[in-house]
C-alpha cells in the first residue's frame, strides 16, 4: 500500500512523534517528583502541567508544519482560536470578573444568592469570587462557616439575588397556629402589637431608603407597615406575622418576637397552640343539637 508521504513530511512526523514522546516523558518525571506531596497537591500540578505541556506542544507543532515566516500569522491565528477554545472557561471567568467590576451587581460585603448557593460576598478575584456560606443545614439563613468559591462565568450563567443592593430590607413571615376554639381576635391583637413594637423605628428608615432604590429600580412603594394575616389549617387557625427586618437579622428578630409571644399568650387561658389532635365531638355535651342517628 502506497501512502505517498514525500521525506520532508516523513521527517516532520517523526520529529513530532519524538517531541510527543519527550515532552511525556518529561511529565512523567515531574510528576514523579512530586509524587511525595500530598493529593491537592499533586492534583494541582498535574492540572497546570497539562496546560503548559499542551501550550508547549502546539507550539512545537506549529514550527515544526510551517513552512516559511509568511505562514506564521495563519499559525497564530489558529493557535489562538485553539487557546480560546481550550481555555474558554477562564476566559469566561474573566469576562465575568470584568461584568462584576463594571456593573456591580454585587460588592464585598453584599449577601447574595446564585443559583443555589446563598452567602456573604468576602472577597472577588480575577476568575472566581467567594461567600461565605449562609443556610443549608442552618435554619434562617445563618453562616454555616463554610467558604465557597464561584466561578466568575456564573453571573451570566445562574439567577442572582441581592438581599442588601438598594433596599436593605427584607420580608420575613412567622406562622403562629393557634386552636379553632381560641379567642383569634385577641391572639392577633397581641401579635401585632408584639410585631409593631420591634419594626415602629425600621419602617420609617425603610420607607427613605426604597424611595432611594426608586430613583434606580422600578419600585413602586409597598405598604411597610408590619401585618398579620388569618387563614385556617386542618389543625386551627393560622395568623402569620409579615415584617421588615435586615438580611442578617432574620433569626436574631425572630428569636426575641417567639420569645415575646410565649410570654404574653401563657397570660392568657383563652388562647392555646394548636398541633395535630384527634378529636371527638360530642354535641349535647358542647351545648349543639343533638343529631339524629342515622339507620
Amino acid at each position: 500500500m502506497d501512502f505517498n508521504i514525500s521525506t520532508p513530511q516523513l521527517l516532520k512526523l517523526i520529529y513530532s512523534v519524538t517531541a510527543l514522546f519527550l515532552l511525556l516523558a518529561a511529565r512523567y518525571l515531574i510528576l514523579r517528583q512530586v509524587e511525595k506531596k500530598d493529593y491537592a497537591q499533586l492534583y494541582r500540578w498535574k492540572k497546570n502541567k497539562a496546560y503548559a505541556l499542551s501550550f508547549f506542544l502546539l507550539i512545537v507543532l506549529g514550527v515544526i508544519w510551517i513552512e516559511g515566516v509568511r505562514y506564521l500569522s495563519t499559525y497564530f491565528g489558529l493557535l489562538s482560536a485553539g487557546i480560546a477554545i481550550a481555555m474558554r472557561d477562564l476566559i469566561t471567568n474573566f469576562a465575568g470578573w470584568l461584568f462584576i467590576i463594571w456593573r456591580k451587581p454585587f460588592t464585598v460585603g453584599d449577601r447574595i444568592q446564585i443559583g443555589d448557593q446563598s452567602g456573604d460576598v468576602i472577597d472577588v478575584r480575577i476568575f472566581q469570587f467567594s461567600v461565605m456560606e449562609i443556610g443549608n443545614w442552618v435554619e434562617h439563613e445563618q453562616s454555616t462557616g463554610r467558604i465557597i468559591h464561584i466561578p466568575n462565568q456564573f453571573v451570566f450563567q445562574k439567577p442572582q439575588a441581592n438581599y442588601t443592593l438598594g433596599f436593605n430590607y427584607i420580608w420575613n413571615e412567622i406562622p403562629v397556629l393557634i386552636t379553632f376554639e381560641s379567642d383569634w381576635q385577641k391572639a392577633k391583637k397581641i401579635l401585632t402589637d408584639i410585631t409593631e413594637n420591634h419594626a415602629v423605628n425600621l419602617t420609617a428608615k425603610a420607607e427613605k431608603e426604597i424611595k432611594e432604590s426608586a430613583k434606580k429600580f422600578m419600585i413602586k412603594l409597598p405598604i411597610l407597615k408590619p401585618i398579620v394575616y388569618t387563614s385556617t389549617r386542618e389543625s386551627g387557625i393560622l395568623l402569620t406575622i409579615r415584617y421588615l427586618c435586615e438580611p442578617r437579622n432574620r433569626r436574631g428578630s425572630a428569636h426575641v418576637i417567639w420569645e415575646e409571644i410565649l410570654t404574653e399568650f401563657s397570660h392568657h387561658t383563652d388562647i392555646d397552640f394548636a398541633y395535630p389532635t384527634t378529636r371527638f365531638y360530642d354535641n349535647p355535651t358542647e351545648g349543639k343539637r343533638k343529631t339524629d342517628k342515622v339507620n
